[in-house]
């Protein structure tokens, strides 16, 4: 039977389980082998009482995920931060559904801004690539050195600093507000064409239904005596 999950935005009742995310967050990383910003329990209470925090439950209420929103150069960039799911409930879709209710919130609160990450995770790039987030070079992130200082903890920091913050084992990637409204002008002129020809089309298929019934009859004319 499969699971099914309350993926809200997160508030002041939910500050009691801070402290069980940040465990998580670190156990999860450092089973990966891989580095994450360290958060505190504070931190993270900060930003349940801001709205700026997504986090799902159970049916049952057992806490299942987490993720929230971090804001670097006068809110001109956005990254949506500390995505973790219970070991108890993953490979289940859930990691998904707090992505896209994490992305629809930071739409909602920052609609300028552009939403970027960066991951090791081939399933979170996945996920990032259905929502629009292309893979870009480093230059094209916030170059706010406060998001950067975060990147300390993890251990392939000194990898980073070694390329200029040019380049690391992450991948970055990013959600251009801009792009992706072009590109939904681009996409809608094609199919104004298509109506433009589609409405030209009932006489255009008259007239080769007219031809071609001339045909058939020149052509039976022949073959019937």
């Amino acid at each position: 039977m499969d699971q099914t999950f309350l993926v809200m935005v997160a508030n002041a009742t939910h500050t009691g389980y801070a402290s069980v995310i940040c465990d998580e967050m670190a156990a999860s990383a450092k089973a990966r082998g891989t580095g994450i910003a360290k958060r505190t329990p504070e931190y993270i209470s900060t930003k349940m009482l801001e709205g700026k925090a997504v986090i799902a439950f159970s049916n049952e209420g057992e806490w299942a995920g987490f993720c929230y929103i971090e804001t670097w150069s006068h809110n001109e960039y956005v990254a949506n931060s500390g995505l973790i799911v219970s070991p108890n409930f993953r490979k289940g879709g859930l990691a998904r559904m707090i992505k896209h209710k994490i992305f629809e919130l930071s739409r909602t609160k920052y609609p300028d801004a552009k939403i970027f990450g960066l991951t090791t995770g081939l399933a979170v790039m996945k996920i990032n690539s259905d929502l629009g987030y292309e893979p870009v070079t480093y230059s094209e992130l916030t170059q706010d050195d406060a998001f950067w200082a975060g990147c300390k903890s993890c251990v392939n920091y000194e990898i980073l600093m070694s390329k200029e913050r040019k380049n690391c084992l992450c991948t970055g990637m990013l959600f251009d507000p801009k792009d992706a409204e072009e590109k939904l002008k681009n996409a809608a002129k094609p199919n104004a064409e298509g109506s433009k020809k589609r409405r030209r089309n009932p006489f255009k298929k008259w007239s080769l239904l007219r031809v071609l019934s001339k045909k058939i009859h020149t052509i039976h004319s022949l073959i019937i005596p």
